[in-house]
């Protein structure tokens, strides 16, 4: 048995991020979004996509990301604003059956956009789309020391550190950082936001 999307709330749907009153456009990756979505990876700096576990400038990367989606493994979600993309959050689902309750997330936010709530309205979401569909844990992997603000959003959503693995990740000059496994257990989770 695979663990796939089956609930997903209506797309697109928008959202005005309180503060800034920037109109946010939330909808699933399709298939027209692969130059905008390059587009939007080559405007992340070199530092934080250093990170990434694949080379988002590769225009083949993203063109196998936009158009062989395995919807059965990941649900890739898009945040717009004006026409553009400025935000990438994902949740993939495990394969191996002892694992296939457990999620996992990644986001990346343009720079032009980040302390404006984006990230976390991702957050929440994916957090949502797993929890409707039956996932019972969410985990998030970030490095500390490059990503301390996503680490500290993640704590207010409800994520605690399970995990520090010491040196596992070099930055770009070699030097070591640990790598943070936070996990939010997603029984809390309906009680601990309302959207």
């Amino acid at each position: 048995m695979t663990v796939t999307v089956t609930k997903v709330r209506s797309y697109p749907r928008e959202v005005v991020l309180a503060g800034s009153g920037i109109r946010v456009d939330m909808r699933p990756l399709e298939e027209g979004d692969a130059h905008e979505l390059l587009q939007f990876f080559l405007r992340v700096p070199e530092e934080d996509r250093f990170y990434l576990k694949e080379d988002v400038t590769s225009p083949e990367v993203i063109c196998n990301w936009v158009h062989d989606i395995n919807w059965g493994r990941v649900f890739p979600l898009v945040a717009i604003v004006d026409g553009r993309i400025v935000a990438d959050a994902t949740l993939h689902r495990r394969r191996a059956p002892a694992r296939r309750h457990v999620g996992e997330i990644r986001i990346v936010v343009d720079p032009g956009y980040r302390r404006q709530g984006i990230g976390t309205l991702l957050i929440r979401e994916l957090n949502d789309i797993a929890f409707d569909n039956g996932l019972e844990r969410v985990v998030f992997e970030l490095v500390e020391g490059k990503e301390d603000e996503a680490i500290e959003v993640a704590q207010r959503l409800g994520f605690t550190r399970t995990a520090v693995l010491l040196d596992h990740v070099k930055d770009m000059e070699g030097k070591p950082h640990d790598l943070i496994i936070m996990e939010l257990p997603l029984d809390i989770w309906p009680d601990w936001w309302e959207f």
